[in-house]
């Protein structure tokens, strides 16, 4: 690969890792299990890189690839050993400043995120990231209405797990 391809695609990287950080909270339980798909998602945008057309922006082929890495992997793992759940930790976001009110409503979106499907967690955590329905049907490559529909739907499913 190209000295100047790689210079994009670590720059590209470094601009857009925290939407790989986000998915691996969503798909991991500790902190060791992040690491690895982070890694694996870097590894996988990597392989893929070349190939990128540039038809729609970094960030949503960065969502597609991260997704489906951590769909697969998190399908694999859950025929394996479970992970044990962690609170607490650390992640790169630079830019946001949160009160003890807002990490407790935090922790608990993604105590309920976590019970969702695979799809439908992708499809919360793209909807939270204040995408449109058009990003996300390309990104998750389901038709428009069919991400609004599944939206609906999981809302009150996560509404019925919040508030039970």
């Amino acid at each position: 690969m190209s000295q100047q391809l790689e210079a994009e695609f670590i720059k590209q990287l470094d601009e857009n890792q925290n939407i790989v950080h986000k998915i691996c909270r969503l798909y991991t339980n500790d902190q060791d299990a992040h690491n690895d798909l982070f890694q694996e998602v870097t590894i996988q945008l990597w392989k893929a890189y070349p190939k990128f057309r540039g038809d729609a922006k970094f960030s949503t082929w960065m969502y597609r690839v991260a997704l489906n890495t951590a769909i697969t992997l998190y399908r694999k793992s859950t025929r394996r050993v479970k992970t044990t759940d962690y609170d607490n930790v650390q992640f790169k976001i630079t830019d946001l400043q949160e009160d003890d009110e807002t990490a407790e409503q935090l922790t608990l979106l993604y105590g309920a995120v976590k019970q969702l499907n695979d799809i439908e967690k992708a499809l919360v955590f793209l909807y939270l990231e204040d995408k449109n329905y058009k990003e996300i049907s390309e990104t998750l490559g389901i038709s428009e209405v069919n991400a609004r529909v599944k939206m609906n739907r999981v809302k009150t499913k996560l509404t019925n797990i919040i508030n039970p």
